[in-house]
């Protein structure tokens, strides 16, 4: 009964905390463009579950995230830091932007599927996503349908089953776990994407002036 106790308190300070700081800011009311946010998500500032707390999570990550994608050319799509032959650097085999994105939305599928309980899609056969999603909108097309299953697994997400032990790559990890997992993912390829959009002389979404 103690551990379960703990983890309960851990829980609820992890809810207390997300919604304090999303509710001390009323910048976190627009978009980065200065527009406001939408009625969804202005439902999840009013609600105090874990749910809710890491959904508000995901929302800002997903639209950073495809943001940043839509942001770039078509024609960009494979262009890889590599290319540049920065001096001092070291890109030698880095994945393309289209091969960023790619192994993002894979990744995303592979980690929130076992917290959904779906079966991985089965044109899923390693993390570079597959073959057959060449071009810009079959590719966002792809990040989308990965996030949508992200807020699938997040609508499962409660107080009582979030230390519910799943299978994950032949070990058992908690449910929250994966869903931090599958956050803290995203972000670090978001991380990856925005420096390849500024080598290709683009400003990220994120980062732009924002508009009266």
């Amino acid at each position: 009964m103690k551990n379960v106790f703990h983890a309960s308190n851990v829980i609820s300070l992890i809810i207390l905390t997300a919604f304090c700081s999303f509710s001390a800011h009323p910048g976190n009311h627009k978009d980065s463009h200065g527009k406001p946010i939408n009625d969804d998500y202005k439902k999840l500032q009013t609600s105090i579950s874990l749910s809710a707390a890491v959904e508000r999570q995901l929302y800002f990550i997903e639209k950073n995230i495809i943001d940043v994608a839509e942001a770039m050319p078509a024609d960009k799509f494979d262009f890889t830091p590599e290319s540049l032959t920065i001096p001092n650097s070291e890109f030698k085999d880095v994945r393309t932007f289209a091969g960023q994105v790619k192994h993002l939305a894979t990744d995303n599928f592979s980690i929130w599927s076992p917290v959904t309980g779906d079966p991985l899609r089965s044109d899923i056969t390693d993390v570079n996503g597959p073959a057959s999603i060449k071009t810009k909108p079959d590719i966002i097309k792809y990040l989308k349908e990965s996030f949508a299953q992200g807020h699938k697994a997040i609508a499962t997400l409660t107080d009582q089953n979030a230390m519910e032990m799943l299978e994950f790559r032949g070990n058992k990890l908690p449910r929250l776990d994966l869903v931090f997992y599958a956050l803290t993912h995203s972000n670090e390829h978001y991380g990856q994407m925005v420096v390849y959009l500024r080598l290709c002389g683009i400003v990220p979404p994120a980062s732009r002036p924002v508009k009266n």
